[in-house]
């Protein structure tokens, strides 16, 4: 297993965060997209980097103490490093700092992996969203965690 560390993405990040986005999603994030969340008030964002490169981020929006996940990807090639699950601690970690009620995201009903992974991480199932990916026609479950 390779190391890897995680930090606040930044715009060194960008270039291969929009690569590992293409990657990893039908929808993937543009880096126009990811550079806007740099000066967002409301963003929280990581990186993993891996021998200086990034390879995976996660982020999320937190506004009156409601932390809502926006996305978390890691490169293919990198998988099963535990660094999905180092992106979203980080989140964790920064929604208890800031007094979060509660932190939430969607997830594709298919996706067993991230949804054992999310769970590990003592997310609970509290919903479905009907035909929330439209690109496949899927639902998504909607996973929260209560501080």
């Amino acid at each position: 297993m390779k190391e890897f560390m995680i930090a606040p993405m930044s715009e060194k990040h960008l270039d291969a965060l929009a690569e590992v986005d293409k990657l990893c999603f039908t929808r993937p994030w543009t880096r126009a997209g990811l550079q806007a969340e740099l000066s967002s008030d409301t963003a929280c964002f990581a990186a993993a980097e891996q021998n200086g490169t990034a390879v995976g981020c996660a982020g999320m929006q937190c506004v009156c103490g409601e932390c809502y996940i926006d996305k978390v990807a890691v490169h293919p090639d990198c998988r099963r490093q535990g660094i999905a699950q180092a992106l979203v601690q980080y989140l964790i970690d920064y929604a208890i700092r800031n007094h979060a009620e509660f932190i939430t995201l969607e997830v594709r009903q298919s996706n067993a992996p991230a949804i054992a992974l999310y769970s590990k991480l003592d997310f609970q199932p509290v919903g479905i969203r009907k035909n929330f990916y439209t690109d496949l026609h899927e639902d998504a479950i909607l996973m929260t965690r209560y501080f």
